[in-house]
């Protein structure tokens, strides 16, 4: 009877994997070329840079917050590198050679996407202002910026061998999904075998409680919005890499996508619990989904219609698994 049980508690656990080994043998019967190494890589590729983001929104998720401005702030990653780059590149009557202006901009965006997030969490821990209002804000304001600094015309400074961040290759390995799956063992490790990691599922469970028992609740907070937000100018430059170029109207709508990955791995939007294993299985769900229905030849306007059932479906088992445990 307990090994009934345990086989019936792991099930559960492991529910959304088996829907989405079904829906892998599904496209593999009826995608002819599905199960090749070259689609399969093509689907790690498709999904890393929204991947990368989602990693960082599960712990945001779990501590019982949310960050709407993570596709706004890509596009605002990929300008402002295209436009320090043309600022400080001797191609454009700059100062420097292009691979010193290149790497002095990724550094200023990597650094000026962290202090978004340190903004955003400061604007939480000391105003009180939720995570939901200040990245609404964000999301207009980061996406105007990045107008501002293109005048609405995409930048393209980049040499060629730019483009090996976005559309290269290491040992037939695609690079994004390379980093992709460098940042999902870096965050499912942070999550699962340090303080900090434990203390974000403390936070988002009972923030008060936490806040009790002497855990930093303010600084963590801080930290997780700031971890979210470097990893969305990291794909911004990932993106603007593949695109060869800065483009404003980039990346509209990923933070939705992102979000729904996240839910689809089983995190609650109330916080408190959740696996960066899952948000892994809900990122390639949606990749597989949309690859294996493009094969398929599906209907674009009927991709979005199953698309949104699917995903529905999904968080509907979700609750219901949490429902059940409970």
């Amino acid at each position: 009877m307990v090994n009934a049980n345990r086989l019936q508690i792991d099930f559960r656990q492991y529910i959304m994997e088996a829907i989405l080994i079904v829906m892998i043998i599904i496209f593999g019967i009826f995608a002819p070329g599905f199960f090749s190494i070259t689609n399969m890589l093509n689907i790690l590729r498709n999904v890393s840079m929204q991947g990368i983001i989602a990693f960082g929104m599960t712990l945001v998720l779990i501590s019982g917050e949310l960050d709407l401005s993570v596709g706004s702030h890509v596009a605002f990653a990929g300008c402002l590198s295209a436009y320090v780059t043309q600022a400080l590149s001797v191609a454009e009557n700059g100062m420097l050679p292009e691979t010193a202006a290149i790497i002095i901009a990724m550094v200023i965006v990597l650094i000026i996407g962290f202090l978004i997030g340190v903004f955003i969490g400061v604007f939480r821990t000391r105003f009180k202002v939720p995570t939901f209002i200040t990245t609404l804000a964000l999301m207009a304001s980061l996406s105007g910026a990045g107008n501002l600094l293109t005048q609405g015309f995409p930048i393209t400074p980049f040499p060629e061998w730019y483009n090996f961040l976005g559309g290269g290759y290491i040992f037939g390995i695609p690079f994004p999904a390379i980093i992709f799956l460098i940042v999902f063992f870096f965050i499912h490790f942070l999550a699962n075998y340090t303080s900090f990691g434990r203390s974000v599922y403390s936070i988002g469970g009972n923030e008060e409680a936490s806040r009790l028992s002497g855990i930093k609740v303010k600084r963590n907070k801080i930290l997780i919005m700031a971890i979210v937000a470097v990893l969305a100018a990291l794909a911004g430059l990932l993106n603007s890499s593949q695109i060869m170029s800065g483009t404003a109207s980039t990346a509209r709508g990923w933070e939705l996508e992102i979000i729904s990955a996240v839910i689809i791995g089983g995190v609650s939007l109330q916080g408190g619990s959740g696996r960066v294993w899952g948000t892994f299985i809900g990122v390639m769900f949606i990749g597989i989904m949309i690859n294996g229905m493009t094969m398929l030849n599906v209907s674009e306007y009927w991709q979005y219609v199953v698309r949104g059932i699917l995903i529905l479906s999904a968080i509907l088992i979700n609750q219901i698994k949490e429902m059940n445990t409970e």
